[in-house]
């Protein structure tokens, strides 16, 4: 009689459980600010006339996090699924069926005093608690996540003017059939190379590259050879032709650049931003500087 009532105590307790308001109540409102900014996104993007790179940085970090916060979701649906049954089936048999409490994945902390439960079985528990609170950790990040996102949009929506009034000045430019590169491309490329020399070459057209390589409008000045990064005199070589490239910008038309990482947008003027790692000297452009033109 005794252990009946324990299980019927906890049983109890379980549906008190999960009555309580679901940590992901707020999930589907950040899902639709997420879709909306993504489509502000893509429409800066095209107003801009090319990538932004921090910005898609930033939005893929948000649908990471959005992603994350999903799966731990889906995961405490199920356990919730489970735990209704356990509490159903201890209350109709007077007994515990151990199988069916460490296969749990909710908030079990009170089953922790009943004797027979082993440390083992006792930490299986532990981790699921852990779990939940892994959920609302990953829902708060993604909160952060979106709220960054809000704020990059906002700040480059207010300097859009700006920029629209420097791309009427440029025009567009299609590639040259010979070349695969833009006129403003092969100028900006020439002149880099007359004041710095590039003694390890320059990269440009790329072939089905759906980033700016593959518009023509694109050319990476290698600072180093084989992914290695640049010694302290390739490195200076480097920053000066970074420091080129912005304050000579916008008079020929640079539309960004990249270097160690850092993002430079021509178009608006802002402040470096450091870039998301891409998992090596080259992806990151530590060795070598990648200039697009508008």
């Amino acid at each position: 009689m005794r252990r009946w009532s324990g299980s019927a105590l906890v049983a109890v307790g379980l549906v008190g459980l999960l009555a309580m308001p679901s940590a992901g109540a707020a999930e589907p409102d950040r899902q639709a600010e997420l879709r909306r900014l993504t489509k502000e996104a893509a429409a800066l993007s095209k107003a801009y006339r090319g990538e932004i790179a921090t910005l898609d940085d930033t939005r893929k970090a948000a649908e990471k996090a959005d992603s994350r916060v999903k799966k731990l979701k889906a995961d405490l649906i199920k356990a919730e699924q489970k735990v209704a049954q356990f509490a159903q089936t201890s209350y109709m048999s007077g007994g515990i069926d151990s199988v069916q409490i460490f296969s749990m994945q909710a908030d079990l902390g009170s089953v922790s005093t009943l004797a027979y439960l082993t440390d083992e079985k006792t930490e299986r528990l532990n981790s699921v608690t852990r779990l939940i609170a892994d959920q609302k950790k990953a829902a708060k990040a993604a909160d952060l996540r979106v709220a960054q996102l809000k704020k990059d949009i906002k700040e480059l929506q207010g300097k859009q003017r700006q920029v629209e009034k420097l791309l009427a000045k440029f025009g567009f430019q299609t590639p040259d059939a010979g070349t695969g590169l833009t006129a403003r491309m092969v100028s900006i490329r020439n002149l880099i190379m007359q004041n710095f020399p590039m003694p390890f070459g320059v990269g440009c057209f790329r072939a089905g590259d759906f980033g700016e390589h593959g518009k023509g409008r694109a050319c990476d000045f290698m600072i180093s050879t084989g992914g290695r990064m640049p010694d302290a005199s390739a490195k200076a070589r480097g920053d000066a032709l970074a420091k080129w490239c912005v304050a000579n910008g916008q008079r020929l038309g640079i539309m960004y650049i990249i270097w160690q990482q850092k993002y430079y947008d021509i178009r608006t003027g802002a402040a470096p931003k450091m870039m998301s790692n891409r998992g090596s000297n080259t992806a990151n452009h530590y060795d070598h500087v990648h200039v697009s033109v508008l």
